[in-house]
Formats: structure tokens, C-alpha cells, sequence
């Protein structure tokens, strides 16, 4: 009976030790935590004196080694001092020497930039071999004569025989426009007809005024210089008061009047090869052209439909490089034949504004004569303010 007695307390012992269980989970979890807690702030400490060990430079943790090497590096670093002291006033002196070095470089721009690409040392204009004007550039101009005259100062830029006598073909008509407008008793707007006397016997030229057309004076002037029209100045010769012979003696007058001692002319189309002048003469006659207005509107006219009476032409002008706007010019003139080749003559704008008298002649073909004006052109814009 007594073995079968059982303590009363007996019942509650296993939830005591489930208790306890669950007491030392809970401290050994929070045990875990803590640790997990402590590792994270060394790790953010070690990342922290790692980057200020990084910031700090290599030559500071290389010296951080053992004791003999400290000694060492002391050692050097106070063996090193004048040599870095040294230095340092070198690198303190090399911005001050760079400073001057920039000053100058600065004052040398300003000087330059104040001083025209186009004043040499003697204060005239000039075409520079940087521009492309050089003897092998030279070689390649087309024109056997040519004569390039700054207006501005009167002088000579680049001659190639420049006084030699010539035939100037279809150049003749500024000289018929000259003459022509010269004359103030016969109205622009009246008209006149083509008759046979004014073909071309000469060189049997053809031409689209046929005999017969009618139109007005202005309009014979306009297609005569824009488009360098045989009959149409041929044609306002014959009406001149006087008739031709009288046109003819005027137009050698003028040239007298205008110092072209040289310049000679036989009629007023320029088919006769006894037409001639030489390219520095030539540029008196451009200047004299230039005074006139109505001139200067119909030789830089790129186009025009002309009324003949008995239906409209359209003309356009014989210069390629006005008609399609290479150059800018305030005058200009084209004249080709046999005898003399293609011929040109301009008052070319350098920049629009500075007047520069080209006149070329004697080029084998058309196109030589136009890229002799482009290269020129090019000169002169690159040289000249």
C-alpha cells in the first residue's frame, strides 16, 4: 500500500521543466541577437577605419608596418625632406613660369589679332602665301595676262604681263556703254530696229536679233552688256549722232581722256582682233564703267526676257560666275575670240565691301577663266579686311 503512493506534487514537474525549456530557448535567441547586434557594429567600425586608413594615403599605411620598418621609412622621409622641400618649390615656381608663359602667349594674340592679316610691315596690302598664294598657286592661273589693283590704296597686288597689247574681244562694250551713255540727245526708251548693216561681216557671227526686231535702246544697252548681244551694240553704234565713224572716234577719245595710251578700237562689238588694250589699262576703263549706274545694273543682271516687237526673248548673262553668284562684283565684262581667247574683267567686293579690280586675259577656254576669278576671289578674301 505504501509503494503505491505517489508525491502530490508529482503532476507538476514536467510543466516546470517545459518552463525552463522554453526560458533558456528564449535567452539562448536573445543571446544570438545581441551577438548578431555586436558583429554589425564592429564590421561598421572596421569599414570606417578602413576608408579613413584609405583617405589617409598609401605612403601613411606603408608606415605602419613593423618597428624596423617605421624606423626605416622615418629614416628616408627625413633623408627625402630637402629633396620634397626642393620640389615643392619647383611646382611653386612652375604656375608662376606658366602664368607668364600665358601672359605673353595672351599679349602675342592681342598684338596679332590687332594687327589686319592684309598690313605687312610696310603697311600695303598684300596677297599672303598663307592664303594660297604661292608660285606653285601662280602656276596654275590660266589667263596670260592678268593685273589684280586693291582701289582702295591704289596698289598693285599680282601682275603677270601686265603691259602687254592684247585683243580684249567682247571687253570693247564697256567702252560702247560708256560712250553710248555719254550722248544725251537720243531717249532709252525709244526703239530701235536691227538692220543689215549690223550684221557681222567680220566673223559671221550668228545672233538671235534677227533683222527685223525691234526694242527699245535700254533694252539693245542691257543685252549688249549682260549678254554680251553682237547686234545690239552694233546696232546703237550706227544710231549715234554722226553714225559709227563719229562712235568709233568718241570711243578712242575717251580712251585718251582715261591715260589707256595703249587702247586702241576699231568697232564697238569687239569682233575685230585691232580691238585691244593690256590688263593694267583695262582696270582705268572698269573704274570709268563703274561711275555709271545703269552699267553696273546691266552687267550683273543674271536674266531678262526682252520684248522685239514681234515676240520676247530671254537672255541671260554670259558671265558664269555672276549668273551664278561666285563671286560678288559691282562690274564685270566677258569677251571672247579667236585672236584673244576668253577674257574677264571684274570690280570685284572683297567681303561686299572693299573694291578690288581684276582683269584677266587670253585664257585658253571659258572655264579657265572663271576658275582664274575663283582662285583670285579666294586670294583676296583670305588676304584682305
Amino acid at each position: 500500500m505504501l509503494s503505491t503512493l505517489r508525491p502530490p506534487y508529482g503532476h507538476a514537474t514536467p510543466l516546470f521543466l517545459s518552463l525552463l525549456r522554453r526560458a533558456g530557448a528564449v535567452a539562448r535567441l536573445m543571446m544570438c541577437s545581441l551577438l548578431v547586434l555586436m558583429l554589425a557594429t564592429l564590421a561598421g567600425k572596421f569599414s570606417e577605419a578602413q576608408a579613413a586608413g584609405s583617405s589617409a594615403g598609401k605612403h601613411r599605411s606603408a608606415a605602419t608596418g613593423a618597428k624596423g620598418r617605421k624606423r626605416t621609412v622615418r629614416k628616408k622621409a627625413s633623408a627625402d625632406k630637402p629633396a620634397r622641400t626642393a620640389r615643392s618649390r619647383r611646382a611653386l615656381r612652375r604656375p608662376a613660369a606658366a602664368a607668364a608663359v600665358a601672359g605673353t602667349a595672351a599679349t602675342a594674340a592681342t598684338a596679332a589679332a590687332a594687327t589686319p592679316a592684309s598690313a605687312p610691315a610696310s603697311g600695303k596690302p598684300e596677297l599672303l602665301a598663307r592664303c594660297g598664294f604661292t608660285e606653285a598657286s601662280r602656276r596654275h592661273i590660266f589667263s596670260r595676262g592678268v593685273y589684280v589693283l586693291d582701289e582702295q590704296t591704289g596698289t598693285p597686288l599680282f601682275e603677270r604681263n601686265a603691259d602687254t597689247v592684247a585683243p580684249i574681244a567682247s571687253v570693247t562694250k564697256l567702252m560702247t556703254a560708256i560712250v553710248w551713255l555719254d550722248q544725251k540727245q537720243l531717249a532709252m526708251g525709244n526703239r530701235l530696229e536691227v538692220t543689215e548693216d549690223d550684221l557681222d561681216t567680220l566673223k559671221f557671227t550668228h545672233s538671235r536679233l534677227g533683222v527685223g526686231a525691234s526694242l527699245s535702246r535700254a533694252d539693245m544697252l542691257h543685252i549688249a552688256l549682260m549678254s554680251s548681244e553682237n547686234r545690239a551694240a552694233a546696232a546703237l553704234s550706227r544710231d549715234y549722232p554722226g553714225g559709227r565713224p563719229a562712235f568709233i572716234a568718241a570711243m578712242n577719245a575717251r580712251a585718251q581722256a582715261l591715260g589707256m595710251s595703249h587702247t586702241h578700237f576699231e568697232n564697238a562689238t569687239g569682233l575685230s582682233p585691232e580691238n585691244v588694250s593690256t590688263p593694267r589699262e583695262l582696270a582705268a576703263l572698269v573704274q570709268a564703267a563703274n561711275r555709271y549706274q545703269l552699267i553696273r545694273n546691266d552687267s550683273l543682271d543674271k536674266q531678262k526676257m526682252i520684248n522685239i516687237g514681234r515676240g520676247q526673248l530671254q537672255y541671260i548673262n554670259s558671265n558664269r560666275l555672276i549668273r551664278y553668284g561666285q563671286v560678288n562684283a559691282s562690274v564685270q565684262k566677258t569677251g571672247f575670240i579667236n585672236e584673244s581667247g576668253h577674257n574677264m574683267v571684274l570690280r570685284m567686293l572683297v567681303h561686299d565691301r572693299r573694291p578690288v579690280i581684276v582683269t584677266m586675259l587670253g585664257s585658253g577656254s571659258a572655264d579657265g577663266s572663271r576658275l582664274d576669278g575663283v582662285r583670285i576671289a579666294k586670294w583676296l578674301n583670305c588676304s584682305l579686311n
